[in-house]
């Protein structure tokens, strides 16, 4: 009987192999969502506010990073960056020191940006694929302010 050591070694290292590649190249992908915004840079902005507010979530905040940019000397293209939040969701995270850590990545944000073929894209963190790695107080918070999100934004979509 031959010895199957080898066979299994090889085997378990190409399967390692595959398992590294797979991390490496479609989870950064699966990370973020980017969606085109059937309307222009300035509109995409104004409706998004309005959503957000007819959705009844909140918008602490909003940077312009363009405008960041330049004043430190450099062009880029349009880019918004909005801090949207639910505070009936942001307490189910923040009252447990389990989940509390967190807040690293609270509010939700949203960027909305301009690229060189002049149309305007929405980018997101896919909160939905984020809550698989939680547990399960987070990954239902989570899995909720990222439907609630999507929510916001479906008007913008084509």
């Amino acid at each position: 009987m031959k010895n199957k050591f080898p066979s299994f070694l090889i085997g378990l290292v190409a399967g390692l192999a595959i398992a590294v590649l797979i991390i490496l190249v479609v989870v950064p992908k699966s990370l973020f969502t980017v969606t085109e915004s059937k309307y222009d840079f300035n509109e995409t902005v104004t409706l998004l506010e309005e959503s957000t507010k007819s959705q009844s979530w909140s918008l602490p905040h909003q940077y312009n990073l363009q405008a960041t940019m330049t004043k430190h000397g450099f062009e880029v293209k349009p880019v918004k960056v909005f801090s949207i939040c639910k505070p009936n969701l942001a307490k189910r995270i923040l009252e447990t020191d389990a989940d509390r850590h967190i807040a690293a990545m609270m509010p939700c944000r949203i960027a909305v940006f301009e690229k060189s073929d002049g149309k305007t894209y929405i980018a997101r963190i896919n909160a939905r694929m984020l809550s698989k790695l939680l547990g399960s107080n987070a990954k239902s918070v989570m899995s909720e302010a990222g439907a609630g999100s999507e929510m916001i934004l479906a008007p913008l979509f084509e």
